[in-house]
C-alpha cells in the first residue's frame, strides 16, 4: 500500500476511527472520574558526619555518607522506621500496608534523602512524610557503630519539612484524557488498516487488472435508478451514466483484436450489470454510426429482449436447432443500425449449442456483416457457457461490480477464460460510486456531466415533452450484402418481419 491507499483507507474507515477515539476518551473520563484523588508530600533529611575537623576527615566523611546513603534509603520502608510512626500517629495499619504508600530516594552524588507518602487525606501524607524523616533520623544513629567518645559518627536533620498538598497528584485528568484520545485514535487506525487488508472486494480499477492482467476499458457510474431506466443511454443519453458508456464505446474500439469485432460480455456472479451493460453499450456504438449485432446468448435467463421490450419468443435457440432463420428472428431496434437477436426458448442443452458449429458459424457470418457483434452471456463461475462461446469469438469483455465481486470470484472466472483459451480482452467496472474514497471519477469528469441538460420542448398550455426517437424501417447495408443474406436458408425476411417492435 502507498500513501494514497492508506489516504483513502482512513477517508474510509473515519466513522469508526472517530467513534474508538470517542470510545477511548469516554473510557479515560470514566476512569478518572471513578478513581480516588490521591494526595502526595515529600520529606527531606540531609545525612553527615559528625566527626572530623580538618579536611581530610571531612572528606572522608563525606564519602563514607555517600557510601551508606542507600542503605539508609532501604530502610525508610522497614518496620523499624515505620512502626513508631504508626505508633506515635495513631493510624490502622501494619507497617506492610505503610510501606506501599512510601517511597524513599536519594540522587547520585547527594546526602540528601527524600522521603515520599501519597494518601487521600493531604494532611495525613505530609504528616506521615514528616514522621517518617523523623524516625529515619533516629534509627539510623543507633544502628551505627559508636565513636570513641560514645557518639554516632553519622548524624540526620530535616532540611524541608512535608507540607499538605493543595491539589491531587492522581488521577492526572489532563494526562489519562490525552491517553485515552492516543489509545483509541491508535486502536480505530489499527481497526482500518486490519479492515482494509482483509477486505476482500474488489474496488478499484487497479484491483482488477492484478487479477485479470487485463486492461481496464471503462468504468460505469452507481445509479440508484438504473432498475427503473436500465437502458440510460437510449432514456437519459445526457446523463453522466450515459456519458460513461460512450466513454466505453471509444475505448472499446482502440483494443487490439486481430481485426475481428465479436465479443462475448460476461461476468463472474449474476447481478453484477452484465446485461445492461452490454445493450448500452450496442446502442451507444449504433449511435456512432457503427452496425452492431446484438445478440442473447444467455440461453438460461435470457434478459435482452425483456430490457428492450421486443417479442423474445424465438430467437437464438431457434436459428441453432434449424427451426428458423437468421432473418426471420433478427430484429432492428429504434432509429439506429442496431439488430437484435433474442436467446429464444431455453433449451435443455445450452452449453452444447453455444459450442457448436452453427454457432461459430453464425459469429463468422455477423462479424462480415456487422462492425461490431455484441454477445450478452451467462456469468462464468455458475456456468461455462460464457468461456465456451469465448473462444468463437475475438474475446470477452469481463464486468466487474464495484465493492461486490471478491477476489477470489474475479480470480475463479479469469481461470475459467485461460483454461479454454479464451481471451480477456478487457474488464468494465460497473457500479462504481461517484462519491467517497472509492470513487473513480474526478470532480471534473462527474461534474461536467451533470451541465448538460436536455431542453423540454414546450406544447400547449406549457406541458413539457421530451423527444422520442422515431421509429424506422430501414436497414443497414454494407457492401453489397444486407442483412437478408445471413439466413442458413434461401428465404428471405419480409419488411414486417424487421419492423421494430
Amino acid at each position: 500500500m502507498d500513501l494514497s491507499d492508506y489516504i483513502r483507507t482512513l477517508r474510509k474507515n473515519w466513522i469508526v476511527i472517530l467513534a474508538l477515539t470517542l470510545l477511548g476518551l469516554g473510557a479515560a473520563t470514566a476512569y478518572t472520574l471513578t478513581r480516588t484523588p490521591i494526595f502526595e508530600s515529600s520529606s527531606t533529611v540531609f545525612v553527615s558526619t559528625q566527626a572530623g575537623s580538618t579536611t581530610a576527615e571531612l572528606q572522608q566523611g563525606s564519602t563514607f555518607t555517600q557510601a551508606r546513603i542507600n542503605t539508609y534509603v532501604g530502610l525508610v520502608n522497614t518496620p523499624i522506621v515505620l512502626d513508631p510512626v504508626i505508633a506515635s500517629l495513631g493510624l490502622n495499619e501494619t507497617s506492610d500496608q505503610l510501606s506501599s504508600n512510601v517511597k524513599a530516594s536519594a540522587a547520585l552524588n547527594s546526602t540528601l534523602i527524600t522521603v515520599l507518602v501519597a494518601d487521600r487525606n493531604p494532611e495525613s501524607a505530609a504528616a506521615i512524610a514528616n514522621a517518617i524523616a523523623e524516625s529515619l533520623a533516629t534509627v539510623v544513629p543507633k544502628l551505627e557503630p559508636e565513636a570513641d567518645d560514645g557518639s554516632s559518627p553519622v548524624r540526620l536533620s530535616r532540611v524541608r519539612d512535608a507540607q499538605p498538598a493543595l491539589a491531587p497528584s492522581s488521577p492526572n485528568l489532563t494526562v489519562n484524557l490525552l491517553l485515552g484520545i492516543l489509545v483509541g485514535l491508535a486502536a480505530g487506525i489499527a481497526s482500518a488498516v486490519l479492515r482494509t487488508a482483509l477486505d476482500n472486494k474488489i474496488r478499484a480499477p487497479r484491483d482488477a487488472e492484478q487479477i485479470t492482467g487485463a486492461p481496464s476499458i471503462g468504468a460505469i457510474a452507481y445509479d440508484t435508478k438504473a432498475k427503473e431506466r436500465p437502458l440510460i443511454v437510449h432514456a437519459d443519453p445526457l446523463s453522466p451514466r450515459a456519458e460513461s458508456f460512450r466513454a466505453l464505446r471509444t475505448n472499446l474500439q482502440f483494443l487490439d483484436m486481430g481485426g475481428r469485432s465479436s465479443f462475448v460480455v460476461t461476468s463472474s456472479i449474476p447481478s453484477e450489470g452484465k446485461s445492461t451493460t452490454t445493450i448500452n453499450l450496442a446502442i451507444a456504438l449504433a449511435d456512432a454510426g457503427k452496425r452492431v449485432a446484438l445478440i442473447d446468448t444467455d440461453l438460461r435467463k435470457p434478459k435482452v429482449a425483456e430490457y428492450l421490450g421486443i417479442e423474445g419468443g424465438a430467437g437464438l435457440t431457434d436459428v441453432l436447432i434449424g427451426r428458423a432463420q437468421v432473418n426471420e428472428v433478427m430484429l432492428p431496434w429504434g432509429n439506429r443500425s442496431l439488430y437484435v437477436l433474442p436467446a429464444g426458448k431455453i433449451p435443455p442443452n445450452p452449453s452444447e449449442l453455444l459450442g457448436s458449429s452453427h454457432m461459430s458459424l453464425l459469429l463468422e457470418m455477423l462479424e462480415r456483416e456487422f462492425d461490431v457483434v455484441l454477445c450478452d452471456a451467462p456469468p462464468l463461475l455458475p456456468v461455462t457457457d460464457a468461456a465456451i462461446l469465448a473462444r468463437a469469438t475475438s474475446g470477452a469483455l469481463m464486468v466487474v461490480a464495484a465493492g461486490k465481486t471478491t477476489k477470489h470470484q474475479l480470480t475463479g472466472a479469469t481461470e475459467a477464460l485461460n483454461t479454454v483459451g479464451a481471451k480477456l480482452a478487457g474488464f468494465v467496472m460497473s457500479m462504481v460510486p461517484t462519491r467517497g474514497p472509492d470513487s473513480y471519477y474526478t470532480g471534473y469528469g462527474y461534474g461536467y456531466g451533470y451541465g448538460y441538460r436536455e431542453t423540454p420542448e414546450k406544447e400547449g398550455r406549457g406541458t413539457k415533452r421530451q423527444a422520442r426517437p422515431k421509429k424506422s424501417d430501414s436497414r443497414p447495408t454494407r457492401g453489397d450484402g444486407s442483412l437478408e443474406e445471413l439466413g442458413f436458408g434461401p428465404r428471405r425476411a419480409s419488411r414486417e418481419t424487421l419492423r421494430e417492435n
